[in-house]
């Protein structure tokens, strides 16, 4: 079992905004499995030695130092943390406090120490989040799974759901005459179905409202296509699962949604890409570095996609957004691709961290611009 610390857009904001001269970002990836836990252990305490070496190498004062290394060892000799780990690890630390991260997702090892965190490979999380609701809907029965990246999928008590599509239109099945004699056979049938699915989305709806979480629908034809005709929900999955769902479990569901939500990822990275090809013909891209950080000093990124591994040591102005490149990555310098995620963050731009061959071109980050600058 995966236990995982999923953090908030909030959360990702508040540690993207703390500054302190002494910041310690650990990445590293794990295993869920408890006689491995030991190696992983030794692992960050080697990684948290090398964070202190460079410290001390940067001048940092003895008593930061000092009080940030004992809060990294107290996360060291803490047993009742280690059994329970996920695919990856994430501590952000300072002299005042440590915060952590279990993952899901598999990152890549890194130890980076400057004056603030080191944000970047976390917004993967939030990216694409393995959120969803199934809808496992067929004529016999009918129910709302949630499924999270961090527990086990649940059925969702809702108020006035139908338990079949008889009860629904009041009867005791969907197949004969109507009372009025109106409707009979397959056409009255068709007729109970809509009826059945109007009332199931009208359940539902004030359970999805506002939660912006994908609804995957899993259902046979002709309910399948009947429901998406009178869904409601705006984040109706276009891609579903197919086959009666009755007999099937709520964990084989999830697993089947997730393979829903990867295809969800790639729609999306593909929608993301054409923009990025529109927007270039309006002269309102950048794809060089440093135009990119100028635009995000100046608020004019709508969309960002960064390179989730890239690391490029340097600085970028405050008031200008100019870059200095560094030769290295060192406690004097951050992550300028991390910095400009950054900045657009701060100014309501949408930040996707993606892999390197998910962005076109041969750069660590690709903006769509609000305006040009």
């Amino acid at each position: 079992m995966l236990h995982n610390d999923i953090p908030t857009a909030e959360e990702i904001e508040k540690i993207a905004s703390a500054r302190h001269p002494a910041s310690v970002s650990l990445y590293f990836p794990t295993v869920p499995l408890t006689q491995d836990s030991e190696a992983v252990r030794i692992e960050f305490r080697n990684a948290l030695s090398q964070a202190v070496a460079e410290l001390e190498a940067a001048g940092q004062e003895k008593e930061d130092i000092q009080s940030l290394r004992e809060l990294g060892e107290e996360l060291v000799d803490d047993e009742a943390f280690w059994p329970y780990l996920s695919n990856s690890l994430v501590v952000f630390l300072t002299p005042e406090e440590i915060r952590t991260f279990r993952l899901p997702n598999r990152l890549t090892a890194s130890v980076q120490v400057s004056d603030r965190f080191f944000v970047k490979p976390l917004l993967r999380s939030v990216t694409f989040p393995q959120a969803a609701f199934v809808l496992a809907l067929a004529q016999n029965s009918v129910r709302l799974v949630e499924v999270s990246p961090d527990a086990d999928p649940f059925e969702v008590s809702v108020s006035d759901l139908p338990e079949d599509a008889a009860s629904a239109v009041g009867l005791s099945s969907i197949s004969g005459r109507s009372p009025s004699g109106r409707i009979q056979g397959s056409e009255g049938r068709k007729v109970r179905l809509h009826q059945y699915a109007r009332a199931v989305d009208r359940a539902v709806r004030p359970v999805l409202s506002g939660s912006g979480v994908p609804l995957i629908l899993a259902a046979t034809e002709p309910l399948a296509g009947i429901y998406r005709s009178v869904n409601s929900y705006v984040h109706l999955a276009a891609p579903g699962i197919d086959g009666n769902p009755e007999n099937v479990s709520d964990a084989e569901l999830a697993g089947e949604a997730r393979t829903v939500l990867d295809e969800l990822y790639r729609i999306e990275l593909a929608r993301q890409r054409e923009r990025l090809e529109e927007h270039e013909s309006r002269g309102l891209t950048a794809t060089d570095l440093s135009d990119v950080a100028r635009a995000a000093t100046f608020g004019a990124i709508d969309t960002l996609l960064v390179d989730i591994d890239e690391v490029v040591p340097g600085l970028v102005d405050e008031e200008t957004g100019a870059v200095s490149f560094h030769d290295r990555s060192d406690a004097q310098g951050y992550g300028v691709v991390d910095e400009i995620a950054r900045r657009a963050l701060r100014t309501g731009a949408r930040v996707l961290a993606v892999r390197a061959q998910e962005i076109p071109g041969d750069t660590a980050a690709a903006a769509i611009l609000r305006f040009a600058v």
